[in-house]
């Protein structure tokens, strides 16, 4: 089975949908926030998602260590459950949503994207590692990237900015020192 898909192609359906105009969707993705804010009251963001499943589980373990914990009281105390949890639905429905779209597009594939030089293993040991760091960091910074991104730059924290600066600077010095694990 071929692991790396093939750019441009799509083996089931041919070729795919060019993607879209990165402004339009831009402008398109703020309109879906400014929504978010209108109907909902509140901004885009997918850490509390899982903030509110963790709470959940550890107080299915040890209501009494949940409760007593500031991390997970927050999330319980109004005896909510990761179906309530208005987070939960948008990140369930990010995941619903990119998977039709990729279908629809002719972009939908099960493939471990990867450099020549790295094995499917490595690759899968890699994105675990680096998932699990952004989750402890999603942490400490008070938010996921897009929370912090989205929702705290269009309220102007500044917070939120230095973090996305912060994000691109680092983003771009660990791309170049990795560099030829891709090429």
């Amino acid at each position: 089975m071929n692991t790396i898909a093939t750019p441009g192609r799509h083996p089931a359906m041919g070729n795919p949908a060019p993607y879209w105009n990165p402004y339009l969707a831009g402008f398109g993705l703020g309109l879906v926030l400014l929504a978010a804010y209108v109907i909902a009251g509140r901004g885009l963001g997918a850490t509390g998602a899982f903030s509110t499943l963790s709470a959940w589980i550890a107080n299915a373990i040890s209501p009494e260590h949940a409760l007593s914990s500031s991390v997970h009281a927050r999330y319980l105390a109004n005896g909510d459950t990761p179906l309530t949890a208005w987070l939960t639905w948008l990140v369930l429905g990010a995941f619903v949503g990119a998977a039709i779209s990729g279908f629809f597009a002719g972009r939908f594939s099960l493939s471990i994207e990867k450099g020549p030089g790295v094995s499917n293993g490595q690759r899968l040991v890699l994105a675990f590692s680096g998932g699990i760091i952004a989750g402890i960091g999603s942490r400490i910074a008070r938010g996921c990237t897009s929370g912090q991104a989205l929702t705290g730059a269009a309220i102007l924290n500044v917070g939120s900015l230095v973090f996305m600066i912060a994000v691109f600077v680092a983003g771009y010095a660990v791309a170049w020192a990795l560099r030829k694990e891709w090429l």
